[in-house]
C-alpha cells in the first residue's frame, strides 16, 4: 500500500483553539449566566447553520425573536466572531511549517462560515499562505462529515483518496473521511500526530 503524499487539515481545534466562551466571558461576568447562555441560546446547532452557509443576519434575527432579552449579546456573535478563536494549538504551526518546508502539499477542509473565513484567513496569512487550497463549508454549502465535501475537496485539490491523509479532532469527521478512502487521523495533540505522520513517511 502506497503511503499518502499530501496532508489535509481541519482548522478549528486542530490548528487554532475555538470556543464561544472566549468571546462571551468578556461580556457576561456571572459564571452561571455565561454557562446558561452558551448552553441554551448560542447553541452548537444554531452556530452549525453558519458552517452550512446561512448568513448571520438571518440566523441572528431568528434567535433574537426567540430570546429578545438577549438581543444585544446575540448581536455580538457576528461582528466579534474572531474573538471566539483562541491561540494556535501548541506545536501545530511549527509542524505545518516543517511539512511545508519538506515540500509536502498542504490543504484544509474546514466547517466555517463564508462570512467570517475571509477576515480570519487574512489575519492568519502567515500560516495559511503555506496551504495550496482550503475548502470552506459555508462557501460550498456542504459540511463535514457529509461525503460530498470530501469528494469536492479531493477533486479540487487534484488528489485521489489514497494520496491524502486527513486530520480532524471530530470523530464523525474522521469517519466521514475514512469512508471516502482517505487515511484519517483523529487529532488529540501534536506529539501523537507527529508520530503518526512520521510512520506514514511524511516527516523525517
Amino acid at each position: 500500500m502506497t503511503n499518502p503524499t499530501a496532508v489535509i487539515f481541519d482548522v478549528g481545534r486542530v490548528l487554532y483553539d475555538w470556543d464561544p466562551r472566549f468571546l462571551y466571558e468578556r461580556l457576561i461576568e456571572d459564571e452561571a449566566a455565561l454557562d446558561a447562555f452558551l448552553r441554551d441560546v448560542v447553541t452548537h446547532d444554531w452556530h452549525f447553520q453558519h458552517d452550512a452557509g446561512r448568513d448571520f443576519a438571518d440566523t441572528s434575527a431568528e434567535l433574537i425573536a426567540e430570546h429578545p432579552h438577549h438581543a444585544e449579546l446575540i448581536g455580538h456573535w457576528g461582528p466579534r466572531f474572531l474573538e471566539s478563536i483562541g491561540d494556535p494549538i501548541p506545536g501545530m504551526h511549527a509542524l505545518v511549517a516543517e511539512l511545508d518546508e519538506a515540500g509536502v502539499p498542504l490543504f484544509a477542509i474546514t466547517n466555517f462560515s463564508h462570512e467570517w473565513w475571509p477576515p480570519f484567513r487574512e489575519r492568519e496569512a502567515a500560516l495559511f499562505d503555506r496551504f495550496r487550497d482550503v475548502v470552506v463549508s459555508g462557501a460550498e454549502k456542504l459540511v463535514k462529515p457529509d461525503a460530498a465535501i470530501y469528494r469536492l475537496a479531493l477533486d479540487r485539490f487534484g488528489l485521489k483518496p489514497r494520496q491524502a491523509v486527513f486530520i480532524d479532532d471530530n470523530a464523525a469527521n474522521i469517519a466521514g473521511a475514512a469512508a471516502v478512502g482517505m487515511t484519517a487521523l483523529h487529532f488529540t495533540g501534536e506529539p501523537k500526530l507527529r508520530g503518526e505522520l512520521r510512520k506514514l513517511g511524511l516527516l523525517a
